[in-house]
């Protein structure tokens, strides 16, 4: 096996192209031209080999040069090398393609937006193969175990370091059966609205103080909370009428559409962050990550969000 100490006397990889290329157009111009490189430092190139292994590997023969002996010789080794190294990168990039995309985001973002999505996203991209991971509590991308993130974020990520792309607002508005909105008996009333059972994420408790504050009012509910741990839960106790649940994002446009849910008081709250996609910024040009993202935002764009 050749050690490290053999493998430095190899002359650089990049003066065995010059004399890959040189050899085969027997041309140190044309090589010069398929390199992008000028004709001395291709001609520089050769000379270090030259002098690395003490022999002439072309010789002038007027306008052109033709290879040496020793040259011809040397030839099928490197291009057989090069060919070696071509496989291996191709079967690296073949194995990367093979590996599914990890996209990470919530439950409920997965359940109620982003999976209803997917079997389109296949449809146009059979190529991809995605994998969906969900978290309950984290907020953060994990960027060690998911290549890129449908996440909601207070502030702009680092820029230095994450790819971001804004996809929609942080829209917090109540929810709640019709069967529940005709026990309110004051239609529209925020006052009617807080009687009644109030669902809460135990991670954003907060949302239903800073909803009423923005309406201009105390927030001061009737009952305790019925506390779960994610929307999704919230969304399916709304839905069986168990209590009013406050939504922070797309995630009930076919429900409100088929009148599954109605909204109790019309009043939203913008939230400062924002919902997006996210991947390290050393990856944004990755084919599978661009092509995912492309086609979520392209998507968002065409539909404003709605299935």
């Amino acid at each position: 096996m050749t050690g490290k100490f053999e493998l430095r006397r190899l002359p650089p990889l990049k003066a065995l192209r010059g004399f890959e290329a040189a050899t085969r157009h027997q041309s140190i111009r044309d090589a010069a031209d398929e390199l992008c490189l000028t004709h001395p430092a291709v001609s520089h190139q050769v000379q270090l080999i030259e002098e690395a292994l003490g022999v002439a590997l072309f010789v002038q023969e007027g306008r052109h040069i033709v290879s040496t002996e020793e040259g011809r010789a040397l030839y099928p080794y490197v291009r057989s090398a090069f060919e070696s190294l071509l496989e291996g990168v191709e079967a690296v990039h073949r194995n990367a393609l093979d590996k599914p995309l990890r996209v990470q985001t919530y439950v409920t973002a997965s359940i109620r937006w982003l999976a209803k999505r997917m079997p389109h996203f296949l449809h146009d991209h059979p190529e991809v193969k995605v994998t969906l991971s969900t978290c309950a509590v984290e907020w953060e991308f994990d960027d060690v175990h998911a290549d890129v993130g449908l996440v909601y974020c207070d502030t702009l990520p680092d820029l230095n370091k994450y790819h971001w792309v804004p996809l929609f607002e942080h829209p917090l508005f109540p929810v709640c059966s019709p069967s529940l909105l005709k026990k309110m008996g004051s239609a529209g009333s925020i006052e009617a609205m807080m009687a009644l059972p109030l669902v809460a994420n135990y991670t954003q408790v907060q949302d239903w103080e800073a909803w009423a504050l923005s309406a201009g009012l105390d927030f001061k509910p009737a009952a305790p909370f019925l506390m779960v741990d994610t929307l999704a839960v919230a969304l399916e106790m709304a839905l069986d009428g168990q209590g009013v649940a406050l939504v922070n994002g797309p995630f009930v446009d076919q429900d409100l559409a088929e009148g599954r849910l109605v909204i109790p008081v019309q009043h939203k709250a913008i939230s400062p962050g924002e919902w997006g996609l996210i991947c390290r910024k050393d990856m944004r040009e990755n084919l599978r990550i661009k092509t995912f993202m492309d086609w979520i935002a392209a998507h968002v764009e065409a539909t404003g969000s709605a299935a």
